[in-house]
C-alpha cells in the first residue's frame, strides 16, 4: 500500500500554530494509480497575490487545503520559523482560533507572503 504525506498547519494545545505531518493510506484505485478514500469538500477559491504581498498574523477561518499553482508562498509561525511552498506543493491549513479564545497576534496564527519575482497564485479548497 502506498501513502500520502499530508502537511498540516494546526493550532496546538498552547494556542500556537505548528506544522506536523500525517500519513494517509492510498488504499483505493488500482496498482498503477492509487487513490485515497474520497474526502469531503466545501468549495474552493482561487487567489492571486501580487509581488510584495504579506499578511499580518491571522488564523484560518475554515480548515482548508492550500495548493500553490504559481509562484512561491512563505508561511511564518510565532516561533520565528517559516516554510516556503512552491508550485505543485500544498498543505492543509487548520490553525483555527481555539474555542473561546480572543485573537492575540503575539500567540495565535501565522503570516503568509509572496516570495520571488512572480505573483503568487493559490487554490484554497475547504475541507
Amino acid at each position: 500500500m502506498t501513502t500520502f504525506i499530508k502537511t498540516i498547519l494546526a493550532t496546538e494545545p498552547d494556542g500556537r500554530a505548528r506544522f506536523r505531518h500525517e500519513t494517509l493510506a492510498l488504499a483505493e484505485g488500482k496498482p498503477a494509480a492509487r487513490l485515497s478514500p474520497l474526502q469531503p469538500s466545501g468549495g474552493y477559491q482561487l487567489r492571486e497575490s501580487p509581488v510584495g504581498f504579506r499578511s499580518d498574523f491571522h488564523c484560518t477561518d475554515h480548515p482548508q487545503w492550500v495548493f500553490i499553482l504559481r509562484g512561491q508562498m512563505e508561511i511564518g509561525l510565532q516561533d520565528g520559523s517559516s516554510r516556503v511552498f512552491g508550485p505543485g506543493e500544498h498543505f492543509y491549513s487548520a490553525d483555527v482560533l481555539p474555542a473561546g479564545a480572543s485573537f492575540d497576534p503575539a500567540v495565535h496564527g501565522h503570516w503568509s507572503r509572496q516570495v520571488g519575482s512572480e505573483p503568487l497564485v493559490t487554490l484554497f479548497l475547504r475541507g
